[in-house]
């Protein structure tokens, strides 16, 4: 399937996967819409919704970028009118947007646990719920959220209880949008990595530098996003798939290319 004019919508993609997926799709022809919260620059972080934008059209897509704060469905339905206004559809939803405290239930505050919630759950419910009407009319329709396989081993539970119960919400909705809308062609799948990746929440809330150097890059999410989005909608649905299982199927099994450190241990990431 081309991508070339085809509107991708992607939430939190500022920075990290989200913006390596929209720069992957970027570059063959999409449309990116960079639904995010961040208008200023994080010095911890880094881009806003105006940089990544404009990464985008530099790889050869077209962008648009709309503030939004997935809580609030006004600021939702924002994002979809002038997406709408725009570019005239909706091809694709990247559910990237994702709050993360890997924290036991005493020491979980109701703000944090709140915030998780609000973002990982509901935000993702109702930004999939504004985007159906449109993806019904798209020719090659899916849904990809970033969202692990639901593994119910108690040690990850034990360690962060809130967390996890909000990544397996996300990967339960995909479970249940794609028998839902499976008469509408629209694919639902979740994409998870087996190792960490190199992002901001890695070296500030996880482990520093010393983990960025045992993960892989965002490239490997980016190019495991662009195999499955690129599969006919009505025949690939409901997998919570692990980004090397989604390119061992494309034959690509030599994944050096995407450690941050070649040759060094990688850490097995959360739920795998």
């Amino acid at each position: 399937m081309s991508f070339q004019n085809k509107t991708v919508l992607i939430t939190g993609g500022t920075r990290g996967i989200g913006k390596a997926i929209g720069l992957r799709l970027a570059k063959e022809g999409a449309n990116i819409v960079i639904a995010a919260k961040s208008v200023e620059e994080n010095a911890k972080l880094g881009g806003t919704i105006f940089t990544a934008a404009a990464e985008m059209e530099a790889a050869g897509g077209k962008a648009l970028a709309v503030q939004c704060d997935i809580r609030f469905e006004d600021q939702i339905q924002n994002v979809i009118d002038k997406t709408i206004e725009k570019f005239g559809g909706i091809d694709i939803l990247i559910n990237n947007a994702s709050a993360i405290s890997l924290t036991t239930t005493e020491q979980t505050e109701p703000k944090r646990f709140d915030l998780m919630h609000d973002i990982n759950v509901r935000g993702t419910f109702f930004v999939t719920k504004a985007c159906i009407p449109h993806l019904k009319k798209a020719a090659n329709p899916h849904i990809l959220t970033l969202s692990p396989p639901v593994n119910l081993d108690p040690k990850w539970f034990e360690k962060h209880v809130a967390y996890t119960l909000t990544k397996y919400n996300m990967s339960m909705m995909t479970i249940g949008w794609a028998r839902e809308l499976k008469k509408d062609r629209i694919a639902a799948n979740s994409l998870w990595p087996r190792t960490t990746i190199d992002t901001a929440a890695v070296r500030n809330l996880l482990g520093g530098q010393m983990l960025a150097n045992m993960s892989r890059t965002v490239d490997i999410l980016a190019d495991a996003a662009y195999y499955i989005l690129r599969q006919p909608s009505g025949e690939c649905s409901g997998n919570l798939f692990i980004d090397e299982q989604v390119l061992a199927k494309e034959g690509i099994t030599d994944l050096e290319k995407y450690s941050v450190v070649p040759g060094a241990q990688l850490y097995t990431d959360l739920f795998v």
